[in-house]
């Protein structure tokens, strides 16, 4: 019965995303809120894509929450699961983060427009802000779970304690990879496009683990993110902008910890993780050597891309990467 409740919120997710994306999309045009494209930021071929309506990614957010309230608020009403309860639920929760950090992008979205420049809010604002956010989750998180500081290793019996240490790593692994789904949006169509696997596994994660609440808001992104990818796929007609990058990033990183599998996040997260791991070995490599580049640029999709990829070719061969990282980690899970 749960697996179909969880159906049922994808496909209103997609079915609202489809829908109200073109109004959206219309709404961004007419007020202006074109991306604005530095070359320096990109291949030069990019500044074709100046002026595509960004923060999109409140078409995704929108579809999201419509289909969790839509799908989980009647399910909790006609069962006791709300008895006795104070707390927000996990995934309500977890959305409620994600949310604060799209808020915070779509501020950085907004001055980019405003400044007409590829920089909004500087490094260092983006940085105090989640670690913020990021602080208040891992407490709340920590308050719901009766303070398990400990972690279980994918793939092993091995269970680690970290005792006081776990909360300085639950606030990196928050951080980083917040970070590394926002330097995945990089071409048209690949941060949506590697989401996708991972809202699926963590749809048939939470379903396995009869954690339904989160089922529910994983479902909702991956049918939200389909409905999206209509539109964000190469030639892109919207773009999430880090409204969308930054929610993305938020929803992952919370529905990993909500499930208690944080150190998930290395396999079904791997290419976020490389995308990440690129700039800070480009930027290492180019400091030791004085001005050499290892790669052509990064984030690394825009290596790939120099060296002759199409956007399409790149967002196919990093999201079936994805796929597979994520049916390994599918199979130890149901297996």
């Amino acid at each position: 019965m749960e697996a179909k409740w969880t159906a049922i919120a994808g496909i209103v997710a997609f079915v609202i995303g489809i829908i109200i994306a073109p109004m959206m999309i219309s709404y961004l045009r007419k007020l202006k809120f074109g991306q604005q494209i530095i070359t320096e930021y990109g291949p030069t071929w990019h500044k074709k894509k100046q002026g595509i309506p960004t923060m999109g990614g409140i078409i995704f957010i929108f579809s999201i929450y419509a289909a969790y309230f839509a799908v989980a608020f009647p399910y909790y009403a006609s069962s006791d699961y709300l008895i006795g309860r104070i707390l927000p639920s996990v995934g309500l929760t977890s959305l409620i983060i994600a949310t604060l950090l799209g808020f915070m992008g779509c501020i950085d979205d907004f001055v980019k427009i405003k400044q007409k420049h590829n920089q909004g809010l500087t490094e260092k604002q983006k940085l105090i802000i989640q670690i913020f956010i990021g602080t208040i989750f891992i407490i709340y998180n920590g308050i719901r779970t009766n303070f398990r500081t400990s972690v279980d290793i994918p793939f092993t019996d091995i269970t680690i304690e970290f005792s006081y240490f776990f909360y300085l790593f639950a606030l990196i692994a928050f951080v980083g990879f917040v970070n590394a789904v926002n330097l995945t949006d990089g071409i048209d169509g690949l941060a949506t496009s590697v989401t996708l696997p991972v809202a699926a596994f963590f749809t048939v994660t939470a379903i396995a683990k009869n954690a339904f609440d989160l089922s529910i808001l994983a479902a909702a992104l991956l049918g939200g993110c389909i409905a999206f990818l209509v539109y964000n796929k190469n030639p892109a007609k919207v773009f999430m902008g880090d409204t969308g990058s930054m929610f993305l990033g938020g929803t992952v990183v919370t529905l990993a910890f909500g499930l208690d599998m944080p150190l998930m996040l290395v396999i079904v997260g791997f290419v976020y993780m490389i995308e990440a791991f690129s700039v800070m070995i480009q930027v290492v490599y180019f400091k030791a050597t004085k001005g050499k580049r290892l790669f052509k640029m990064t984030p690394i999709h825009h290596h790939f891309e120099l060296s002759g990829w199409s956007e399409n070719k790149i967002c196919v061969v990093f999201g079936s990467v994805s796929f597979v990282f994520c049916l390994l980690a599918s199979l130890w899970v149901l297996l």
